[in-house]
């Protein structure tokens, strides 16, 4: 197993951290949890009609992240 020093915004951690609690996990949990899900979501959008898998996910962040 990896083990990884992941860095998150307060908010970020907040929801995530009330996620977790709702959900009954750890936090740890959790996290797995939405990455695997996520992978297995591309995977599925990736053998539906038209998905096209070489292409890359959108970027989800602030509008004012992008570099300029």
């Amino acid at each position: 197993m990896v083990k990884l020093n992941l860095r998150l915004p307060d908010a970020l951690h907040a929801r995530l951290t009330a996620r977790a609690a709702a959900d009954r996990r750890s936090l740890n949990a959790e996290i797995l949890h939405f990455i695997e899900v996520a992978l297995n979501s591309r995977v599925l959008d990736a053998e539906s009609p038209g998905g096209d898998s070489a292409s890359p996910a959108p970027l989800r962040g602030k509008p004012d992240s992008s570099p300029a």
